[in-house]
């Protein structure tokens, strides 16, 4: 389990580049105006790529690691509701997760849409945002009291 979770957090890092490379270029392609080319279909394809494993190992970390599924079938839902780190292991990191990774796919899937290239930009820039925003929010960073683990 250890060496899906550190792969977990490794991944991590590299679709929250992805992600904030997606965001500048889907901005420059805004603000320029040029064509949507291969180049932003592919950033986009690859941070789909990054954030779907990245969630296939949180699935398999969350149904058979000790924190997620577990912490609700030892101790029950109203317990873990009612105490924040469990909370955030069993509900709030799994379903901000699954939004943004859902966010992110959406944005990928605008650049197949048959759309003038402004709007493609404009729609990819605001879900690749609103995905950082929540990933930002709900990553358990080294600082958060309770939850906060290891920058790798």
């Amino acid at each position: 389990m250890y060496t899906l979770l550190l792969l977990h957090s490794l991944l991590r890092w590299v679709i929250l580049l992805l992600l904030l490379a997606a965001i500048v270029q889907s901005y420059s392609g805004i603000r320029s105006g040029r064509p949507f080319s291969g180049g932003d279909r592919k950033l986009g394809l690859f941070l789909m790529i990054a954030a779907h494993t990245t969630l296939l190992l949180g699935l398999v970390l969350w149904f058979f690691g000790q924190f997620g599924l577990s912490l609700a079938v030892d101790n029950g839902l109203g317990v873990v509701m009612k105490n924040s780190v469990m909370r955030y292991w069993v509900v709030e990191h799994f379903a901000g997760m699954l939004i943004a990774v859902a966010l992110i796919t959406v944005g990928r899937g605008v650049a197949k849409k048959n759309i003038p290239d402004a709007a493609r930009f404009k729609r990819a820039f605001w879900l690749f945002l609103v995905a950082l925003i929540v990933i930002l929010a709900t990553v358990p960073w080294p600082f958060r009291t309770g939850v906060g683990r290891p920058w790798i």
